[in-house]
């Protein structure tokens, strides 16, 4: 399986690239979690960075 990067701004679709098509900022600089899913709704992956607040 190839990587695939996701990406928030816009741009075309490839094999290896995806795009929301956001023109907003919608990740958190300082913590965040990403959890791409399939069609079926299941999680493929999850990508978290930063602190959560206690």
């Amino acid at each position: 399986m190839k990587p695939l990067r996701i990406h928030t701004g816009t741009g075309h679709n490839t094999r290896t690239d995806l795009f929301q098509n956001r023109r907003d900022y919608i990740w958190d600089n300082h913590a965040d979690t990403a959890t791409p899913r399939d069609d079926r709704g299941r999680t493929v992956d999850t990508e978290s960075w930063g602190r959560r607040p206690h």
